[in-house]
């Protein structure tokens, strides 16, 4: 078998391009393989500097990395899969990976040069990373949906558990109301069936001393329910949202002198309302009716769970830009357990007996305050009185 003719067989028909250049660089072959990947023909690039073949900066430099070589036997150039781009007489780069091996023959050296055409894989490859950011792109958009459609349900769940919760209250609300109700109106509408009937037959004898007391009675049951009947009324407002706080600036001093004076006229046996102001400011921007509505509940609760020969402290107090106001009373107090409970709608504490009321005043105080930028605090003990404190401060 002629060796040499099988080595030109297979170089001539090797699938990737063989390449043979001389110590100064200059091409001694190529074979068809070499001469498609660069689209020149073979006589074209023989005999050229196979520079030709590069673009920049290899063009410019691959002389030198063959001089070094030489000189100094550092492998700038020879390598085994090294990764470069090619220069197509298009003018179009391309990658590919060369194989640079040294030979020597006849005393001469020469280099042989295997290029393996990268630009399939390489497409294919932009190919793969162009569909994995699409991908990638894909599971983002996608995890941003489901991230926001998780945030809706549990906001959908939460509006729902808010909307079963507040269900929840109102029939409890409904429950207490219809029982406070039933207790509440039974007892002065009993005393007023019961005066009337009693006033008919003290006339007919005739009993004026007995006929004034019934009378009286009657008076202070219809002002009871008057009173019920007045804090439904501000409850069903408040929820109803047409109770609106309109702060303009006040004669406070002149306000809480009126309001002693109306109160002392409910007061019991020997109950005095005592009244003081601090500061050399008597003015301050609040709702002039919904503060006098607070104060009074305030006030009325002190006179009802205080007993005869009591003083009730009614103070009131500006200091720069805060204002204070506090009742304070020596009644029956509100038991500790009792007090987280104090401002709910319907809550009564324990140790109120058979006393009157709705459990309404002090919930309707607290939204009152609220609605004027302030804030109410309760610090009471059983049997050892209570105090309230309405504090506001100027925005």
């Amino acid at each position: 078998m002629d060796t040499s003719r099988l080595l030109k067989a297979i170089i001539e028909n090797a699938i990737d391009g063989i390449i043979t250049i001389d110590r100064h660089g200059i091409v001694d072959s190529i074979n068809p393989a070499a001469s498609n990947i660069f689209g020149y023909e073979a006589h074209e690039v023989i005999g050229n500097n196979v520079s030709m073949l590069m673009p920049e900066p290899d063009h410019s430099r691959h002389d030198q990395y063959l001089h070094n070589y030489l000189e100094t036997g550092v492998k700038k150039i020879i390598g085994i899969g090294r990764e470069v781009r090619g220069l197509r007489k298009d003018g179009t780069t391309f990658p590919f990976r060369l194989a640079v091996s040294e030979v020597h023959y006849e005393n001469k050296i020469a280099f042989t040069g295997f290029v393996h055409d990268l630009s399939k894989e390489k497409e294919a490859e932009e190919k793969l990373i162009q569909h994995m950011e699409e991908l990638e792109a894909t599971v983002s958009n996608r995890t941003k949906d489901l991230i926001k459609l998780v945030s809706e349900l549990e906001r959908t769940k939460s509006e729902v558990s808010q909307s079963l919760e507040k269900e929840k209250e109102l029939n409890q609300l409904k429950s207490r109301f219809v029982s406070m109700a039933s207790h509440e109106f039974r007892t002065p509408l009993s005393a007023v069936q019961l005066s009337a009937s009693l006033i008919e037959k003290y006339v007919e004898r005739p009993d004026p001393a007995n006929v004034l007391k019934h009378t009286a009675r009657i008076k202070s049951s219809v002002q009871l329910l008057t009173s019920i009947l007045n804090d439904f009324l501000s409850l069903e407002r408040l929820e109803a949202g047409k109770v609106l706080a309109n702060n303009e600036e006040i004669n406070l001093v002149e306000l809480a002198e009126e309001i002693t004076e109306e109160m002392q006229l409910i007061c019991k046996t020997n109950q005095h309302i005592v009244y003081q102001h601090t500061g050399a400011k008597g003015a301050f921007a609040l709702d002039a009716n919904l503060l006098k509505n607070s104060i009074i509940n305030l006030i009325s609760n002190a006179i009802k769970y205080s007993g005869e020969n009591t003083f009730i402290e009614f103070s009131t107090e500006i200091n720069g830009e805060t204002c204070t106001v506090i009742v304070k009373d020596d009644g029956i107090g509100i038991p500790k357990d009792d007090q987280k409970s104090l401002f709910e709608p319907f809550f009564r504490a324990h140790n109120t007996g058979n006393i009157p009321g709705t459990g309404l005043g002090l919930n309707i105080v607290k939204r009152y305050v609220s609605l004027m930028g302030g804030e109410v605090a309760c610090h009471s003990a059983q049997d050892k009185g209570a105090i309230f404190t309405l504090t506001f401060r100027t925005s």
